[in-house]
């Protein structure tokens, strides 16, 4: 069960890194769209697991690739939005949310 706080937090990191990812770092993942879809928070608020949900899904290992080279980037741009809201910049994991990929393996299967 998250806290209030990890939630809101959770909320902010979402924000702000869809944010982060639609407008400063656009050329980091050409020919890609990219969603964050959930975010996940410690209880001491000191890592932050992220879930991205990639289009096309074809794309998605080597776009998954590029935000992990580029995690730095992304915690410091998140770092000069929330400095003053939270005391540290959590620690970024990401993962890649497969729920849509599977959504349309299921809706091909019924289909047919």
């Amino acid at each position: 069960m998250e806290s209030t706080r990890q939630l809101k937090v959770a909320r902010q990191i979402q924000k702000d890194i869809s944010d982060i990812i639609s407008k400063e770092c656009a050329g980091l993942l050409p020919g890609v769209m990219a969603s964050v879809t959930v975010v996940r928070v410690s209880p001491d608020l000191g890592f932050a697991k992220v879930y991205f949900s990639i289009f096309p899904f074809g794309r998605s290992a080597e776009a998954m690739a590029a935000l992990e080279r580029n995690s730095w980037m992304i915690r410091k741009a998140l770092a000069a939005r929330v400095k003053h809201q939270l005391r540290q910049v959590p620690e970024l994991a990401f993962a890649l949310d497969d729920s849509l990929e599977y959504i349309e393996n299921i809706d091909g299967l019924l289909k047919e």
